[in-house]
Parts: C-alpha cells; sequence; structure tokens
C-alpha cells in the first residue's frame, strides 16, 4: 500500500482506501462485509470511508462492528452528513442541528469518540453556508472531528467554503467527487480550485460503478450476481447500462490491461491516482477477492503513451461537462 497527505494538512492516509456505500447493510450479508474489511485492512488499507445515510443508518453500524478491537490510532475513519436519516423536517440537510445530532449518531454506530474526516455530503443552499462551517468548527473544537471535507461541490462552492474555514480557524482540506476514465467532470474547474485552496480529491466510482471491469457486455443482460444485475444497486448505473457505444469502447480497453499485466479493474483505479490532486480512490466489495485485486492497482504508474491511448479508445463517451459536478449518487 502506498499513502499520501490528504490536503495540505498533516493527515496521512491509504491511496486506496475502502468505503460501503450499497454494501454493508443492504447488498451484502454482514459475515460477508466483515470479511471484506478484514481483506482492507490484510492488504495496508487503513482509511475507511461511509456515511450516515448507506443503507439508512445501518453501514455505519456494521463498519463500526466490522472494525471493533481495531487500534483506533491506525485507522482514518471517514463520514458525511446532508442526506435524510429520519422523518423530520430537520433530519437532514446542513442545519447546525442536523450537522450535531447527525455526528454524534455516527460516532455511536461507529463506536469511536472521533472522525477522522467528517464531509458535507452536499452543498446546501437552503442554509447559509456560515451556519454549516461555524457547526463543522465547533465540532473540531469539541474533539468529535479532526478535519473537515466536502463531497459533490463544485469549483464555486468549494472556494467559499475554503474561505470561510480558514476565517474560522479550521481546514477544509477535501472533496469526495466521482472520478473515473468515463467520468471526469471535475478536471476542468474543481481539481485547479482544490489545488489552489489546499484540498485533495477522495475519488468514488473508480470503476464507474463496475462498468470498468468490463464485466458488462453490450447488447446483453447484467449478470444475475453483479452490482448492475441488482435491483437497488443497478439503479444507479442505467446511466452506463444503457449506453452500448460506451460499454462497446470499454470492452476496447481490455487488451490495453492486458499488455501491462493489470486487471480492467486494477487499470481503472491506477488510472484516477495518477491524478497528483487525488489523495485517494475508493473501493467497495462484496467479496474478499476484489479488495484483493482492487489493491494491487497502488504504486501502480501509467505512463504518458498509456494515458494517451486510452483516451483514444474512450473518445467522445467521456463526460467532462462541469455543470454535472453534483449530479452523482
Amino acid at each position: 500500500m502506498e499513502f499520501r497527505r490528504l490536503g495540505r494538512s498533516g493527515l496521512t492516509i491509504s491511496e486506496i482506501a475502502f468505503g460501503n456505500w450499497l454494501t454493508h447493510g443492504s447488498q451484502v450479508e454482514e459475515d460477508a462485509a466483515h470479511a471484506c474489511v478484514r481483506a482492507a485492512l490484510d492488504a495496508g488499507i487503513t482509511t475507511f470511508d461511509t456515511a450516515d445515510v448507506y443503507a439508512g443508518t445501518k453501514a455505519e453500524s456494521v463498519l463500526g462492528r466490522a472494525l471493533a478491537g481495531q487500534r483506533r490510532e491506525g485507522l482514518e475513519i471517514f463520514t458525511k452528513v446532508y442526506w435524510p436519516t429520519g422523518p423530520g423536517r430537520n433530519d437532514r440537510g446542513l442545519s447546525r442541528k442536523h450537522i450535531m445530532e447527525s455526528c454524534t449518531a455516527s460516532l455511536q454506530r461507529l463506536q469511536t469518540d472521533y472522525v477522522d474526516l467528517y464531509q458535507a455530503h452536499r452543498y446546501d443552499s437552503t442554509v447559509p453556508l456560515e451556519e454549516t462551517m461555524t457547526a463543522f468548527a465547533d465540532l473540531v473544537r469539541q474533539g468529535k472531528v479532526l478535519y473537515i471535507g466536502v463531497s459533490e461541490w463544485n469549483a464555486e462552492e468549494i472556494a467559499a467554503g475554503a474561505e470561510l474555514a480558514r476565517e474560522l480557524g479550521i481546514q477544509l482540506i477535501s472533496n469526495q467527487p466521482q472520478y473515473s476514465m468515463l467520468w471526469r467532470v471535475i478536471e476542468d474547474e474543481v481539481v485547479p480550485t482544490s489545488e489552489q485552496h489546499g484540498l485533495s480529491q477522495i475519488v468514488w466510482s473508480p470503476l464507474a460503478q463496475g462498468i470498468l471491469t468490463g464485466k458488462y457486455l453490450p447488447g446483453q443482460q447484467p449478470p444475475p450476481d453483479s452490482r448492475g444485475g441488482h435491483a437497488e444497486a443497478g439503479g444507479s448505473m442505467k446511466r452506463f447500462l444503457r449506453n452500448e457505444e460506451l460499454l462497446t469502447r470499454v470492452q476496447d480497453l481490455v487488451p490495453i490491461a492486458a499488455d501491462l499485466g493489470l486487471s480492467m479493474a486494477q487499470l481503472a483505479v491506477a488510472w484516477v491516482l495518477q491524478n497528483p490532486n487525488v489523495a485517494a480512490a475508493i473501493i467497495g466489495a462484496s467479496r474478499p477477492e476484489q479488495v484483493e485485486d482492487n489493491v494491487k492497482a497502488a504504486g501502480v504508474t501509467l505512463e504518458a503513451d498509456v494515458l494517451a491511448r486510452i483516451d483514444e479508445v474512450l473518445g467522445d463517451v467521456v463526460e467532462r461537462d462541469p455543470a454535472k459536478v453534483q449530479r452523482g449518487a
């Protein structure tokens, strides 16, 4: 495993992080979830990412149980706040009330006194940014949160949040966007702004939710045991699965991976890690073997001619529109 600093902070994280969106508490049984976490730990992963909303709060609880007994100082545990976690009007968003209450609940579910990174899961235009950032600053000063991040904020929102955080005496050190060979909407605006303000990217879906593994073939139904064949999980993949041209281009990446001695998943994870503003790629897994395969992308360098060949193969199926930053899951 390789490690990178997160933003301009002193926090070091594993460049491959383990995330449990759509798996723990929903798609896989708890024993399988624990086996995947053990595989991640055995592979040298120290960074674990979740969110209060995943599986209706169950994912945090599963992760908390899976990590119980581990040396807390040797882990970096990340979670998020924004999406609804209850039926009430204040059980959502980035108000002070919801942030404070959600953080307390997350800590209980995760069985920890603090989280290393607390992230605003989306931008909340209905709440003054000052209220949100002040609540985050108070959590930092209370010792419940060590660092602050955001997820799927656009460049303008990141700049405003970072400036206000500095005024409050805290650091905004990360953004968590969707990013892959197929989804590059952060490159033109979000990455340069993040670099200017001292944020790194912690990217989710480097495999484009499994599309870049090459298992989904044009003109064929998704394998029944795959995420694309799962009634709940597959819904978020429809924009990829319906695009036969895209699926055909992905198959054209297979020889590139083979030439490098990499699996398709390893090629996809290695690709996002070539971006110097990316501190970590989040991988998910329903089986330990998937973790063991993905982590082999750590430390892989893709030469310029390989990157050019990938761009040539994918061509215009790549999404680059910065306006689509906040349309991810």
